[in-house]
């Protein structure tokens, strides 16, 4: 009989397929202790801490980013009954003339009609879009900052090249200090592809918590950002590991 998976289709729910907020923050609370435990009072422990940070009061800002903002809504409520009930009351207030109009009366009555009713559903529709537009904002001002420090995480790891550690060169005074063993230079590079991938992953909160295109389209291209970056760490930490390999490989008898 075959071996059946662990996961069945009915075993998916809802509920199982959506970003734990207290999972993440422990991750990246776990993340910042081995990063300061590793290379205490580094930079890099200090950014990392930075993201425990952020991630922390994540929850509170997506609470403020949802709140529905009663004051605007009581607001608009008035406006919108304000802009139906005034030209209600205009049109049966006026004096309708007696004898029925001309066809062209009518057609340009008609046309300043529609006019009106036009500006008037834009005007709702920009009135009943107004709260969604300021928390679009708001959620969009996170993840700038998000997006600030994926880039800021891509220039801690720039310097650190694995060519040097493997075979070092000649410095010129404008050279940065690589003063970093080969085992710490993949341990550190690691630790910020990890913190890229935390940063993407709590800006999948706000796409998860507040649904508007807008705000999905910037969560899409802090992954993709995140990602690109994430990569080009896992090429150093590949040729990292494969000069290691090579360096610790036992010569075969034929090379001996």
């Amino acid at each position: 009989m075959a071996q059946q998976s662990v996961l069945e289709p009915a075993d998916l729910r809802s509920s199982d397929l959506t970003l734990d907020v207290a999972r993440i923050i422990q991750t990246v609370a776990a993340l910042e202790d081995r990063i300061e435990e590793r290379f205490p009072g580094s930079g890099l422990a200090k950014l990392a801490a930075r993201l425990q940070a952020i991630a922390e009061i994540t929850v509170a800002r997506l609470q403020w980013v949802a709140r529905p903002i009663l004051l605007l809504r009581l607001g608009v409520a008035l406006l919108t009954l304000v802009v139906i009930a005034l030209p209600a009351a205009l049109f049966l207030l006026a004096d309708l003339p007696v004898t029925p109009p001309d066809v062209w009366e009518f057609i340009q009555a008609v046309d300043a009609g529609l006019q009106d009713l036009i500006f008037v559903g834009l005007l709702i529709f920009f009135l009943y879009t107004l709260e969604t537009r300021i928390k679009r904002r708001r959620a969009l001002h996170f993840l700038r900052e998000l997006r600030a420090l994926a880039h800021i995480i891509d220039m801690y790891q720039l310097t650190k090249d694995p060519d040097r550690v493997i075979g070092p060169g000649q410095d010129t005074p404008s050279s940065p200090e690589r003063d970093i063993e080969q085992f710490k230079l993949g341990r550190y590079l690691d630790y910020c592809s990890e913190m890229l991938s935390l940063t993407a992953k709590v800006a999948a909160l706000y796409a998860q918590s507040f649904d508007d295109p807008v705000v999905l389209a910037a969560v899409d291209e802090i992954e993709r950002l995140t990602a690109s970056l994430s990569g080009k760490i896992w090429q150093k930490i590949f040729i990292l590991d494969k000069a290691i390999s090579v360096a610790t490989r036992q010569p075969s008898a034929n090379e001996v």
